[in-house]
């Protein structure tokens, strides 16, 4: 068993590069396997669910390399295997985007249900819904998804997401890159990873327009050549950052960002009294003294993020007055983490979908367990903040979404280290 011990109390300062962005390249990765070539990807983060994911590509047969840091080669022009392996599809929350890729190419798949951070009820029924729509007979049950074409074929079609659904929004546009027709999302996310995967499959020769819009049109091509692309910043990384500097204090300079990407943190921070500078790629955060209590509402992009949910906990548990902070995507989202952060001096009161964080004046150390990933990430900004020793427990949470968390870190003056028991 690995975790962090953390010795709290030391402000942040320096600079901090920011890594591919996650959410992007678990998008990314399984569609090259659309591509009848080579996908040369780069920027893209060494953290354990593109490990995960690369592992269950090469068991599916496709030819995967990593020349250099931060670069990945795909070669999907062999025969891909349409059922992977359900172990390694288990370990991870993104596999489920393997059914639209192998829709998408072969017309058929059989994808184990995907496992990751269970912090929340999340159904896949969107996607099985676009699936459909697109002419899939989807076999559903509580293990697995088998798809195979309908009675009538694969075909583009107009599929309206009942609800704001990344996921499915990502898994249709997959799929619709190599279905014949046009394709169109209405009420289709937003997020930037999105707007990513979209200018990922266009450059590999996809018809895609209106990314980043809530309706995505897709117009299917016979198929895709190979070629070379960068994957954005990671937001949700930058944004974690930025929240350690407001909680402990100090002056940190977080390179490679996409700064318009990052104004729904940067308002909120600056609400908090955190002085904000955006540059071109970058963004310097630095504390001006107590932070002010805030209130935050979780929203779809260009919302403030769900997955910026718990870090902003934090620095309302430090700031003056009462802050409010109501989830409204994943709304079982509070219970793991809050007791946690109760057990380090937080007074936190949860009703319903809504978390009255009333500031302290110190937060001791403890020891502690992640739940999912950024409930990690914000128990590691605790453990910054606190007073004495934290140690932070199933760390592999925190590990399928930060690279190199303990060097930058410790670049920056924390006091933390990992440790293997």
């Amino acid at each position: 068993m690995a975790r962090y011990e953390i010795h709290g109390g030391t402000p942040l300062n320096g600079t901090v590069t920011i890594s591919g962005a996650k959410n992007a390249a678990v998008a990314i990765l399984p569609a090259a396997l659309l591509v009848r070539g080579t996908c040369r990807i780069e920027n893209v983060p060494d953290i354990s669910d593109v490990r995960i994911l690369l592992d269950i590509l090469e068991g599916m047969g496709a030819k995967v390399s990593r020349p250099e840091p931060g670069v990945v080669e795909i070669d999907s022009s062999g025969e891909i295997d349409t059922q992977p392996e359900d172990t390694l599809v288990k370990k991870m929350r993104a596999s489920y985007y393997l059914m639209g890729a192998l829709l998408g190419r072969y017309g058929k798949a059989h994808v184990a249900l995907p496992g990751g951070c269970n912090f929340a009820s999340r159904p896949i029924d969107q996607h099985i819904k676009g699936f459909e729509m697109l002419g899939a007979d989807v076999d559903y049950t509580s293990n697995y998804v088998e798809m195979k074409p309908g009675e009538f074929g694969l075909q583009g079609s107009r599929i309206n997401l009942d609800v704001v659904s990344v996921g499915a929004t990502i898994n249709i546009m997959i799929a619709a890159a190599l279905i014949p027709g046009q394709t169109i999302i209405d009420n289709a996310a937003k997020e930037p990873h999105i707007v990513d995967l979209a200018n990922f499959l266009n450059t590999m020769g996809a018809r895609i327009s209106g990314a980043g819009t809530d309706t995505v049109k897709i117009r299917g091509v016979e198929s895709l050549h190979g070629g070379t692309y960068a994957i954005i910043p990671d937001q949700i990384e930058a944004g974690t950052y930025m929240a350690a500097v407001a909680a402990t204090g100090g002056n940190v300079l977080v390179q490679n960002v996409i700064p318009k990407h990052m104004e729904c943190i940067t308002g909120k921070l600056q609400e908090m009294g955190v002085r904000i500078i955006p540059y071109d790629d970058a963004i310097r955060v630095q504390s001006t003294g107590k932070l002010r209590h805030t209130t935050v509402k979780t929203r779809p992009y260009p919302g403030f993020p769900t997955d910026m949910q718990a870090q902003i906990c934090v620095c309302m548990s430090r700031a003056s007055g009462y802050s409010r902070l109501t989830e409204s995507v994943y709304e079982t989202r509070f219970f793991g983490y809050c007791t946690e952060l109760q057990s380090m001096g937080a007074n936190i009161q949860i009703n319903n979908k809504t978390a009255t964080v009333i500031g302290v004046d110190k937060l001791y150390g403890a020891n502690v367990a992640a739940h999912d990933l950024r409930a990690g990430a914000a128990l590691v900004i605790a453990g910054l903040v606190a007073e004495g020793t934290t140690n932070v427990e199933n760390i592999h949470f925190v590990e399928r979404g930060y690279e190199n968390l303990i060097g930058k870190l410790t670049a920056l003056g924390a006091e933390i280290r990992r440790l293997e028991d």
